[in-house]
């Protein structure tokens, strides 16, 4: 279960500006609007989400990076859960032609919203029952998802990543290394029920009796 970064680079392109985050709206009502998933999370003003998720292509050298590392060929099949818009999916798509891609997410909105050409292959549910059989995908992916889960539907969704997943398993998801980097996730958050430290994470993961890969995230 080693831990290996695909994600971070995009993450601190970001800037943020914590305290303003937390004190030009109610935060306990921008989390209530946000944690509905619907477009104000999406496509709203950013203080109830990301502000607008269009495709720019930033998430091409993650599936790039990720092709490489567990060596995806055409006919593998490829897993997001929490997939959002299908960017990433669809990145997959071009990285690796001849791909199969899946994903699930939450958010009807998302999906209704999703990259074109691949919403055929999407569908809403949740992380906690994943409608797939045994061992069905050669990559289970899960960015930035994980984290928005109660204790005992994270538990259920990491062994239902363990169970679909024939061979990789990748996570991500938000963490804090001391009190400052707590503080500035939790003005920043909006959906996120886990606030947990990278050892707390990891006993989480060996509970569930996951043995993929991840990495975490941190409000710097």
């Amino acid at each position: 279960m080693p831990e290996i970064d695909f994600v971070s680079a995009i993450h601190k392109k970001t800037k943020r500006d914590y305290l303003g985050r937390v004190n030009e709206f109610p935060k306990a009502e921008a989390a209530k609007i946000a944690k509905q998933f619907g477009k104000d999370y999406w496509d709203g003003d950013r203080k109830f989400g990301y502000g607008g998720m269009r495709y720019d292509g930033r998430w091409r050298v993650v599936a790039e990076a990720m092709a490489k590392h567990y060596g995806i060929k055409p006919g593998d099949r490829v897993l997001d859960v929490g997939c959002g818009k299908g960017f990433l999916l669809y990145d997959f798509t071009q990285v690796v032609p001849g791909v199969e891609v899946r994903g699930l997410d939450i958010s009807s909105y998302a999906i209704e919203n999703a990259k074109e050409e691949v919403r055929p292959l999407l569908s809403v549910g949740h992380a906690n029952m994943l409608p797939f059989p045994d061992s069905s995908f050669e990559l289970v992916i899960s960015i930035n998802t994980l984290h928005n889960l109660f204790c005992y539907d994270l538990d259920k969704a990491l062994r239902e990543i363990q169970r679909v997943g024939k061979r990789h398993k990748y996570i991500c998801v938000e963490a804090y290394r001391n009190e400052e980097e707590k503080a500035n996730l939790l003005f920043w958050q909006l959906t996120c029920r886990a606030f947990h430290t990278p050892a707390e994470w990891e006993w989480i993961f060996r509970l569930a009796g996951y043995d993929g890969d991840y990495s975490f995230i941190y409000f710097e």
